[in-house]
């Protein structure tokens, strides 16, 4: 019996040292965003609003080596609205300050293009729609979780200022003729910073294409190029991109061969003491028709947004947001997806 006692003992003992040595730092953040979304569709005479509630909480996990190399990952225990834990990938960030993003790496476009500023808030006009025109310039930003993504480190191949990526994804679903997944995916991007004058200059951009493992589709999963400029002087920040391609459209249950795309957005965002405002804007337009057909009419996105944010105190934001978003199908009027929507609501974070 004492010779139990021991070995239990050294194997609690040895337990306890393991997990000592096993631990990794950890940190977390999160927010809550609660408030009021007003919206009135064109197809509808009375305007509608309801509560709006949304909530994250974000966990980081890193540990550095002996040798410099920092290895992290991370999960959320909720995302927003979707109530879902969402595991992240490994990073290696080596001692040189380049990286490797593994697991769910996503893709190099989407990592180094400029930030082009838009409004803050959850307003929006929301509803079921085949309307396949683009609202963002990396409309083609999709990959397998099977893959990676290599990040340099600043002043990339000597360039004082750039940044470079390039990513790949191998997935291995099979062929479908009713389902789109992307197959094996590839992607370039890079990313230029400097300074004229007062103003800084961030330049971005670079190009994905994914086949697609639908085995009747004309089209790749995406194919898409894109390209954003901002501009920062003082307090002002301006932006401007520029999006175009094609790709297979299964946001909305049904997949439709995406042809001609193209989407600009633009926006501005200026603080002053504790206030910040922004506006933005974005048009895109798209032919879409069912696999294995080219599209024929045209689909159509236009929307213009601005918000007010107030720092009222350390973690607390209140938000008054605007939007008026006008869409089209097949050259049609979507009137009820259409129409204007404010927010009125706070974010308060940790």
């Amino acid at each position: 019996m004492k010779k139990e006692l021991l070995v239990a003992s050294a194997l609690i003992t040895s337990l306890g040292a393991v997990g000592v040595a096993e631990a990794a730092s950890a940190t977390f953040s999160g927010h809550t965003r609660a408030g009021v979304v007003g919206t009135d569709t064109d197809g509808t005479a009375d305007g509608t609003y309801s509560g709006d509630q949304k909530s994250t909480f974000s966990v980081s996990i890193s540990e550095t080596t002996d040798s410099g190399i920092k290895i992290s990952t991370g999960f959320d225990l909720t995302d927003e609205a979707d109530g879902s834990t969402d595991s992240s990938g490994l990073t290696f960030t080596f001692t040189d300050g380049s990286k490797l993003d593994v697991i769910e790496a996503g893709n190099a476009i989407g990592t180094h293009k400029a930030t082009v500023p838009g409004a803050s808030g959850e307003q929006g006009v929301t509803g079921t729609t085949a309307n396949s025109a683009p609202s963002s310039i990396s409309f083609g930003d999709t990959s397998d979780a099977v893959g990676f993504e290599w990040h340099s480190a600043a002043d990339a191949f000597g360039v004082e200022g750039l940044k470079a990526g390039i990513s790949a994804a191998f997935g291995d679903d099979g062929d479908s003729a009713s389902t789109s997944t992307a197959e094996n995916s590839y992607s370039v991007g890079l990313n230029y910073v400097t300074t004229a004058g007062d103003t800084t200059v961030t330049l971005g951009g670079g190009f994905v294409n994914a086949s697609d493992s639908n085995s009747s589709s004309n089209n790749d999963r995406s194919q898409n190029s894109a390209v954003s400029l901002s501009a920062a002087t003082g307090d002002l920040t301006v932006g401007v991109g520029f999006g175009s391609g094609s790709y297979i459209d299964a946001n909305s249950g049904t997949s439709f061969e995406v042809d001609d795309a193209q989407v600009i957005t633009a926006g501005a965002k200026y603080v002053s003491g504790d206030i910040t405002f922004a506006v933005g804007f974005t048009d895109g337009e798209a032919k879409d028709g069912a696999i294995g057909a080219d599209g024929t009419n045209t689909d159509s996105y236009n929307n213009t947004s601005a918000s007010i944010d107030y720092a009222v105190v350390s973690g607390v934001t209140a938000t008054i947001g605007y939007a008026a978003l006008e869409q089209s199908e097949e050259g049609t009027s979507a009137t009820a997806n259409s129409g204007t929507s404010w927010y009125i609501g706070a974010t308060v974070s940790f």
